[in-house]
């Protein structure tokens, strides 16, 4: 079988790999859909991530398919069946998923391969994040279940809620899934990124106003006067928009610095303002089994369609060419991968 194979720091490439027998508990997947990932981005360019792959192994980690293959012990699936599939499952043992924290699970099981024709989901994601789809959802929307299933992690971890303020920092998938799922519950959305097109979907997704930073230096000096937000959303992942943040957020509001920065990186933040703002710093992490069944509600319901986020499709041949594309500065939201090609 033909998959994208990582090999380390911005080295991917289309080999042949082998398949092997299922085994006790575990389902194949045909996969239908799969989409590229601002993660899978910044794995291509550092060339591993310390707690979901290792190089060499096989890539990408949205996905939606058709279950093709069956281990003798599963029960309650069909061959068939239409299904979406998270990236992790939390073991259900230890102290974080004892106290409903399973995003911090002591021993998540990560689960990579989507850009193949085919995918093996291991026994403890087919009992806890293997999700039956309904008959009339799209392969395309359903793959979008994993990294909405992290941002409603995030919009509940900042309790958002009809009438308030947000400031969305970012607007990449991530950043305009935050937008469409605060509008959703009737928030006043400001968005702050780069790119045209990415800033017309945030608008059309119902984005009050939004802002070029690509036009400023200084983000905080490029928000206008007077202007105030309850919650700032940080989807960028840099320090400097860390700071930033702080400085945006009313007094006795919140923030979520939901982007990762890099390892290593460190901010500086204003200890006076923290303290006599009363402000509320928080950060948002991956998902829970019951977040990415929320996620595809939404989808489901139509609140989040793949129509405002896939904007280009690809062979799997072309997939290393793209993502070379992407680190160079390619302004995509996301990609179709075509992987039967």
């Amino acid at each position: 079988m033909r998959a994208a194979v990582l090999h380390g720091k911005e080295q991917i490439r289309v080999e042949e790999v082998t398949t092997h027998s299922l085994q006790a508990g575990e389902v194949r997947v045909r996969i239908e859909a799969a989409l590229t990932c601002g993660t899978d981005l910044k794995v291509f360019k550092r060339g591993y991530h310390a707690r979901m792959l290792i190089p060499p192994t096989v890539f990408g980690h949205e996905f939606a398919g058709v279950i093709s293959e069956l281990a003798p012990d599963v029960t309650g699936w069909r061959m068939g069946e239409r299904v979406a599939v998270a990236n992790s499952a939390p073991c259900g043992e230890c102290f974080y998923c004892r106290n409903q924290q399973e995003n911090l699970c002591d021993n998540l099981l990560f689960l990579n391969g989507a850009y193949a024709k085919s995918i093996v989901i291991p026994a403890r994601l087919v009992q806890q994040n293997l999700l039956r789809l309904k008959p009339e959802t799209e392969f395309r929307d359903a793959a979008l279940v994993e990294p909405l299933a992290c941002v409603v992690q995030g919009v509940e971890d900042a309790r958002l809620h009809a009438g308030q303020r947000v400031l969305v920092i970012g607007a990449g998938p991530i950043g305009l899934m935050f937008v469409a799922l605060a509008r959703h519950l009737g928030c006043r959305v400001t968005v702050a990124g780069r790119g045209k097109k990415r800033l017309e979907t945030a608008q059309r997704l119902g984005a009050e106003a939004v802002l070029n930073v690509g036009e400023h230096s200084d983000l905080v000096a490029a928000i206008p006067p007077g202007t105030v937000f309850d919650v700032v959303i940080e989807a960028v992942g840099k320090p400097e928009t860390w700071e930033a943040a702080v400085r945006l957020v009313r007094k006795g509001g919140t923030v979520n610095f939901f982007g990762g920065c890099p390892s290593g990186t460190t901010v500086t933040l204003d200890t006076s303002l923290i303290h006599y703002a009363n402000l509320t710093l928080l950060a948002s992490f991956h998902h829970t089994p019951r977040t990415v069944r929320r996620a595809l509600e939404f989808i489901e319901t139509g609140v989040v369609c793949s129509d405002d986020f896939v904007d280009g499709e690809c062979s799997l041949s072309e997939l290393p060419m793209l993502f070379r594309s992407m680190a160079s500065g390619n302004r995509a939201i996301k990609t179709l991968v075509r992987v039967h090609e």
